[in-house]
């Protein structure tokens, strides 16, 4: 499929599928004439890479993760880079912070739900 279907599908914009692969994070094949050639794998790892990235994730970080993510115990390095590894924790940390947050805001949507419907 062609770089256009893929933004459609993952729900980004070209610019970003190009940004993307720029940053090394997605890699399509190329048709005899030139032109980008994606899968469905591809649109997925779009999706994921939008996700990260979402996330706070920088794309630095998403570039050394993303080989793992769907099968971590098959691609572990046998000696992870320690830089690397408190990289990802401080961007978990990061992330477990967002995922209270959004929590908190969701319980408040709720109790705000909850409320209106008993009064409407």
């Amino acid at each position: 499929m062609r770089i256009g279907e893929v933004a459609r599908l993952a729900g980004v914009s070209v610019r970003a599928v190009r940004y993307y692969e720029e940053e090394g994070l997605v890699r399509p094949g190329r048709g005899a004439n030139g032109y980008r050639r994606f899968d469905e794998r591809d649109v997925e790892v779009v999706r994921q890479v939008r996700g990260l990235i979402e996330c706070g994730l920088p794309t630095r970080i998403i570039r050394e993760v993303l080989p793992y993510l769907d099968s971590p115990d098959a691609l572990l390095p046998e000696v992870p880079c320690e830089y690397m590894i408190e990289q990802v924790e401080r961007q978990r940390e990061v992330l477990e912070r967002r995922i209270s947050c959004l929590e908190r805001n969701r319980d408040a949507l709720d109790a705000y739900l909850a409320a209106a419907r008993q009064s409407a």
